[in-house]
């Protein structure tokens, strides 16, 4: 039996297969007067360089507000009129011994927080769409912000990180997503990237906020307004989204496919009828109709746990282990506890302070580099240069510490910053991107909320027992996460497929695995082939099993739409 033709045009004698019909019934129904005007009605305001760009700068917002609220509690940890309201993070030999747990505690609990709000998102997601989430989730950590900023007792900081981290936690589930659904498959990692520079760029405007209130030492004033500035960020975003469209596959998704394809032209910058625009709309119609054929009998939350050709927990569970693995670089020692850290190393008060601000300031710039790597070398190599440094830095930070002299401080403290450029450079923002890109949409936003939640899990389980290893085995807490470093680099070589250059919107990373699974191979192999079919060619319909199958997965899509557009 002949493969079945994707061409537009039909044969002399009239006949035609299931997929060739589709298309064209569904190009004559994008060309049908009524739904161009409903295309047209339901265009953006902004579109092409403009639209990407605010788009851009909103997620970047919220990432932003991501590491403010991160790096803020660094320096406050040891402000005196911090410690005045909150005498139980106070850590040293004349206090009770569990006030380095209760320390620890106070950071992070924040954690939990997120860890909720980013498993809520699997059901408040899909539900409420890409837009009104971010939303929901910045009025959150506004109210977690004013509760945190008007604490008078460590009971009340503690709730109000909580809720804080509520919101943290939607908007980190959801945000990667619609800035990745909004992205062209060419500039998505870079745009992604950006995220994760602007959330050091959160990490840098903290530090230096918290040495300038430092001075105000005769005040409460001195962490309170620290803390409450992030409302400023966390308004701008919800500002900003309202001015902004939805994921054109959240829309297509729920049947409204007009304003779908009027936001994929805005994006494009070209018009609806563009050939072009039209082939990324069928795209992501017959992606919808082959996973809604897949998954008639199950939820997008049951669909996470299947396997098969789809392979779709593999994929989510790769989003889950890759945001356990940036956690457990041992990251979080320096966000969280920079000022603490060099104060451990003998450095006084004022200059621990302006060394943290210099090194979130470092870590901004290095994160710079990744923008223009993440494209042109790919991810698989980015993440295993940063898993190599991170091992070899953290080692040599475990002989320092061993030796107590100035010297070995003074090597410390640069180690501590080289440290950071490595993570910038691997692993900063790839977690927030990778997640994104390696699942298909129809399993998106409940697998991309248990990658987040796995991020959330394992940076609460890093940050608290932080203060307690240090204060017992010291030094000897470097050569744990020097291990776990260099187990990341054999998991990622053989285990994480590439996904450099697929598009989201046609599935390509879906013909990758059902490629893998039919032949009994790697899809880490099957990832660094060049022969792999794009998706939306006959080839790579037939290794999906669509082609030829009766009642055409794309006749169903197209079914679907011409009735939505009745």
């Amino acid at each position: 039996m002949s493969r079945p033709s994707l061409s537009p045009r039909a044969s002399a004698d009239g006949a035609s297969t299931t997929s060739r019909k589709s298309r064209n019934e569904a190009k004559v129904a994008i060309e049908s007067s009524e739904f161009d005007a409903a295309v047209v009605a339901a265009a953006p305001l902004l579109r092409g360089t403009a639209l990407t760009a605010a788009i851009a700068c909103v997620a970047g917002t919220g990432f932003t507000l991501f590491g403010y609220d991160q790096g803020v509690m660094s320096a406050l940890l040891t402000a005196k009129q911090f410690e005045k309201v909150f005498p139980q993070v106070v850590v040293n030999s004349s206090e009770p011994a569990n006030h380095a747990t209760l320390q620890s505690f106070v950071v992070a609990i924040y954690e939990i927080g997120c860890l909720i709000g980013a498993l809520s998102n699997l059901w408040i997601g899909d539900w409420l769409g890409r837009r009104r989430t971010i939303v929901l989730g910045g009025i959150i950590m506004i109210i977690g912000a004013i509760l945190q900023a008007t604490s008078f007792s460590y009971a009340q900081m503690v709730v109000a990180r909580i809720i804080t981290g509520l919101g943290n936690g939607l908007n980190t589930s959801t945000v990667p997503s619609y800035h990745a659904e909004c992205s062209p498959a060419a500039r998505r990692g870079s745009l992604i990237m950006i995220e994760g520079s602007l959330i050091t760029f959160g990490i840098m405007i903290s530090s230096w906020i918290d040495f300038a209130f430092f001075w105000i030492s005769g005040s409460s004033a001195q962490w309170r307004v620290p803390i409450a500035l992030q409302i400023v960020l966390a308004v701008v975003m919800i500002a900003g989204i309202f001015f902004l469209p939805e994921s054109p596959r959240w829309l297509a998704k729920h049947g409204r496919n007009a304003e779908a394809l009027a936001i994929i032209s805005a994006l494009d910058g070209k018009p609806h009828t563009d050939p072009g625009v039209q082939q990324t709309y069928l795209g992501i119609r017959e992606a919808i109709a082959a996973e809604t054929h897949r998954g008639r009998d199950s939820t997008p939350l049951r669909e996470v746990f299947t396997n098969g050709r789809s392979q779709n927990f593999r994929r989510a569970f790769l989003g889950v282990v890759i945001q356990c693995f940036q956690q457990i670089t041992g990251i979080n020692l320096i966000t969280y506890y920079a000022t603490l850290l060099f104060e451990r190393l003998g450095i006084d008060d004022v200059k621990s302070r302006i060394i943290a601000a210099a090194n979130g300031t470092e870590y901004f710039l290095a994160s710079l580099i990744a923008i223009v790597l993440i494209d042109r070398v790919g991810r698989r190599p980015l993440m295993l240069f940063g898993a190599v440094g991170q091992t070899l830095t953290m080692v040599l930070l475990a002989v320092l510490g061993s030796v107590d002299s100035s010297g070995t401080q003074v090597a410390s403290a640069v180690l501590l910053f080289v440290f950071n450029s490595f993570f910038a450079i691997g692993w900063l923002g790839m977690t927030w991107l990778y997640p994104a890109e390696i699942v298909g949409l129809r399993i998106r936003a409940p697998a991309n909320a248990f990658s987040t939640a796995s991020n959330w899990t394992f940076n609460f389980m890093v940050v608290m027992v932080t203060g307690p290893s240090f204060n017992n085995i010291k030094w000897g807490t470097y050569i744990v996460f020097a291990a776990l470093n260099a187990f990341i680099i054999p998991v990622v070589y053989f285990f994480f497929p590439e996904t450099a250059g697929r598009s989201l919107e046609d599935a390509d990373m879906d013909v990758v695995f059902a490629l893998a699974y039919n032949e009994g191979v790697s899809p880490v192999q099957v990832s660094l082939r060049k022969d792999v079919p794009l998706a939306g060619s006959a080839e790579a319909d037939e290794i999906l099993g669509i082609s030829g199958r009766e009642g055409s997965l794309r006749e169903d899509a197209t079914r679907q739409t011409e009735t939505e557009k009745a």
